[in-house]
Formats: C-alpha cells, structure tokens, sequence
C-alpha cells in the first residue's frame, strides 16, 4: 500500500482543479459561442485562480520555504471569497446552465481549500521545506 502525504495528495488535486475549472470556466464557454456564433468571450468568467492554483500544487510538491503560509493564506481568502459569492448567489440564485456550472466549480474549490486549511493546520510537517542531506 502506498502512503501518499497531505501535501502530495492536495497538490495533485490542485491540479486537477486547475485543470477543471479552465475548461469550466474557458473552454466550455468559448467552444459554446463559438457554436452559437455569439462574441467568444460572452459566458467566461475571467480570473486567474487557475494560476494560483497551480502555483501552490507546485508549492506543495517543491515545498519552498512559504509553503505553509501560502497554503494558509490562500485558504483563507479562497474560503472567504466563495462563501461570500455563495450568501449573495443563492439569496437569488439563477439556475442557468453558466451559473450552475460556476456554482459545481466553486463547490470543488471550496472543498479542496477546506482540505488545505485543514492539513495546513493539523500536519505542519508535511509543508515544511525537505531537510538537505
């Protein structure tokens, strides 16, 4: 049986999430107008959290020494943003196929920052940098 750490193993999700939430967020949108023959732009929404994401799977595998605090920090805002666009989305939501996607999206990103904040906190050792040999 093979041990995966915390680190590794929300690393690997990051990436995945990243993964998802460009086409999510990018590919799906633009394939759809491009279909539709409507301004290729119209159904995305911009942000450059995939970037942030990937940045901090990379984190979690190379462990520099921020690691920890990145971890934390991003956790945070992320958490604080989603929770924040959940209270004014779903005191009116709107069910459309672009919002219902946006919505699954930020339920996967909450999740796994949920699971960051938690092994951030609970296991510190596996976000400290690897010791030289």
């Amino acid at each position: 049986m093979v041990r995966v750490s915390w680190p590794v193993f929300l690393a690997h999700m990051l990436f995945l999430l990243a993964a998802w939430t460009v086409f999510i967020k990018y590919l799906f949108p633009l394939a759809f107008a491009l279909a539709e023959g409507i301004a290729w732009h119209t159904h995305i929404y911009w942000d450059l959290w995939p970037i942030a994401h990937v940045w901090l799977g990379w984190a979690l595998l190379a462990r520099p020494g921020y690691t920890r605090a990145l971890a934390i920090g991003m956790a945070v805002v992320e958490i604080a943003i989603i929770v924040t666009l959940f209270w004014a989305f779903l005191a009116d939501p709107e069910w459309s196929i672009w919002r219902t996607n946006w919505f699954v999206n930020k339920v996967f990103v909450l999740t796994c920052f949920v699971l960051v904040l938690y092994a951030a906190l609970r296991h510190p050792k596996g976000f400290r940098a690897p010791r030289a040999s």
